[in-house]
């Protein structure tokens, strides 16, 4: 039993921690790679790398609005979807009793319990209704509260490393005049830190670090790839 609770306990805080890396690796892995596709294809075509440093920080502002919005939204669809649920399950116990307790019946006998101990326990959850709310949502709808700041915290979390990433890739430009180096450097530092950010996404998310930091390499490699191209054969 105790080793149960030890690892359930584990679980949330291992949760907890890889919905924070993975919010961090999200907005570094696109920062590194838009505003670094972005540069490269300005430096196919001009010959200036303050344009490129103009161009790259406004693309990195909506970037980093954007990325946290979209993290605002996601976590706070989860929770209002949370919310809906919880109102739908508080009205199923009110009004159809009978049904819901027959759920926590099928519930507790797939865990093995039957005859008078799992009358005992349908009885003991039904009387206490907030309780018996939360179980149904834990358990037959597998959903559990969202924390209310998460959406907030994503969002800032997120965009917070779309801002960090997108400047690796033009550090290079602001700190050199000679187009063909910086482009050939922001490639190196920005191929480099896609691998680590990969690798690490890899590691959060169980493929093998090095098969995803080189996966993530490639992707953003050949976006920049492309955006030089393109950007010369338009020119």
């Amino acid at each position: 039993m105790n080793s149960h609770h030890h690892h359930h306990a584990h679980a949330e805080k291992h949760f907890i921690q890889s919905e924070l890396v993975r919010d961090i690796v999200l907005g570094a892995a696109d920062g590194l790679t838009v505003p670094f596709a972005l540069a490269a294809g300005l430096a196919g075509v001009l010959t200036s790398t303050g344009i490129v440093v103009t161009a790259g920080i406004a693309e990195i502002a909506a970037g980093t609005i954007a990325m946290g919005l979209g993290g605002y939204l996601a976590a706070k669809s989860e929770s209002d979807h949370f919310r809906s649920e919880y109102a739908r399950e508080k009205m199923e116990v009110k009004n159809i009793p009978e049904k819901e307790k027959e759920e926590i019946r099928q519930i507790f006998s797939a865990y093995g319990l039957a005859g008078e101990p799992l009358d005992h326990v349908v009885e003991a959850l039904a009387k206490d209704e907030k309780r018996w709310i939360d179980f149904m949502m834990r358990y037959e709808l597998g959903l559990e509260e969202p924390d209310p700041k998460r959406a907030r915290d994503s969002a800032v979390t997120i965009g917070g490393a779309y801002l960090t990433g997108g400047f690796i890739p033009l550090l290079p430009y602001m700190l050199m005049s000679d187009m063909p180096r910086a482009l050939i450097v922001s490639t190196g530092i920005t191929l480099a830190a896609l691998l680590v950010f990969g690798g690490i996404k890899g590691h959060f998310t169980g493929i093998k670090p090095l098969r995803a930091g080189l996966e993530t390499m490639a992707v953003g490699g050949a976006a920049a790839a492309v955006a030089f191209a393109v950007a010369k054969l338009v020119s």
